[in-house]
């Protein structure tokens, strides 16, 4: 498609009353890693508030001290659950940002657990686990929840606001473009024929952790015709009802539509 044809399909938009485009920014797994440092400063936020003092012994039963003298206190909750409740998490999200499990498999999977659920209960053994489960002591203190969360929380910030969108796709009127930063790299394509449909949802990661996540998968046709997947794209139900409007518009095409922007914040 000509660079005049794209052209011609945004100033239909334009009169229209304003830019009719739709920005999409695919991101990498780090963005379900959300959970993680949420969950340490709130468990850092309940430590501080208990405010309860520890102090560290060697084998001989005296106070162990810094170099400077003074005695070695760190905060720490005295409920053993927080250690495994963070631990849990950190577990669970790693398992989830690297099992996909799609369409009808996420229904399996919970019509699994629910049997174990109610065979353990038949056996009489959630008791037994549960009392097991009493014994595991995993304790962390301020110092740790602070430090390892604060980390995550850097390295996923840097992921979804600055590293993921160094590649991105824009769609306009007749016209889908897909924008690298690196390289100031750009690629053309023609919507005409072009199909843009969503992936089967993964039930834990696009809805549990991704809160309305998605994939999107778009096919071009012609002489250039290519196939792309854009991954974990977030409000991704209001942007493919926005992108399948733009495709379906011709250039110089101009209907009644109410003009729109679909981006992220930030």
């Amino acid at each position: 498609m000509s660079t005049a044809q794209a052209q011609a399909g945004v100033n239909a938009a334009t009169r229209l009353g304003g830019p009719l485009e739709v920005t999409i920014y695919p991101h990498s797994m780090l963005l379900y890693w959300w959970p993680v440092w949420v969950t340490g400063y709130i468990l850092a936020l309940l430590t501080w508030l208990e405010h309860n003092v520890v102090q560290f012994y060697n084998a001989n039963g005296q106070v162990i001290r810094l170099p400077n003298g003074e005695v070695l206190q760190v905060l720490m909750h005295p409920n053993k659950n927080l250690g495994v409740i963070y631990t849990v998490v950190f577990i669970l999200v790693v398992v989830l940002t690297n099992a996909t499990v799609r369409g009808i498999a996420s229904a399996l999977v919970i019509a699994v657990v629910l049997a174990l659920t109610f065979l353990f209960a038949y056996l009489d053994l959630w008791e037994d686990i549960l009392w097991a489960i009493s014994f595991l002591a995993m304790y962390m203190n301020l110092g740790f929840y602070l430090f390892f969360s604060t980390a995550i929380l850097i390295i996923w910030a840097l992921a979804v606001f600055v590293f993921d969108r160094m590649e991105y796709w824009t769609i306009r009127p007749g016209q889908v473009v897909h924008n690298m930063v690196f390289g100031g790299g750009a690629r053309t394509f023609d919507t005409m024929n072009m199909s843009v449909y969503k992936l089967r949802s993964d039930l834990f990661r696009h809805w549990i952790l991704g809160l309305g996540s998605g994939d999107i998968h778009l096919s071009t046709a012609g002489a250039n015709s290519r196939e792309f997947v854009l991954p974990n794209v977030m409000f991704v139900g209001a942007k493919l009802s926005a992108i399948e409007h733009l495709v379906a518009m011709k250039p110089n095409e101009r209907e009644n539509v109410v003009p729109m922007t679909v981006g992220e914040p930030g």
